[in-house]
């Protein structure tokens, strides 16, 4: 996909409340509240705001965060990463490409190879069932 580029109040309009916060502010849910942390059902993650196909179930694990976890997204260039120094705290912030909403973070405390955790927001995402 090409990137998305559109006006705040095109975003306000398209994005409920809770995605709005997550994709356009950076903000985060509270744990365990989110409509996919405990999602156990086989199919893939899109981007709330684009569309975008982030992730798949197959990487989806338990990480008792309370967050929707993930070992990789399905490409690498499916989402930015940028160094984040809010709240006190060095982290890294997960984007996606296309339309460079806020998704999560990125820890380096997951299992498989890689050893990553893709910490991510519920309300960034959407799920499509696989059939």
């Amino acid at each position: 996909m090409s990137k998305i580029d559109k006006a705040d109040a095109q975003w306000r309009e398209e994005l409920d409340p809770s995605q709005y916060h997550v994709l356009r502010e950076a903000g985060t849910e509270p744990a365990f509240t989110g409509k996919y942390w405990n999602n156990h059902d086989q199919g893939i993650y899109r981007c709330a705001g684009c569309g975008a196909v982030l992730f798949t179930s197959d990487t989806k694990f338990d990480s008792g965060t309370g967050w929707p976890s993930f070992t990789a997204p399905v490409e690498q260039d499916a989402v930015e990463e940028h160094r984040d120094v809010s709240h006190g705290m060095v982290r890294t912030e997960v984007r996606c490409t296309t339309c460079e909403g806020h998704l999560g973070h990125v820890f380096p405390d997951g299992p498989g190879p890689e050893g990553l955790r893709y910490c991510m927001n519920s309300a960034a995402l959407d799920f499509e069932a696989k059939e």
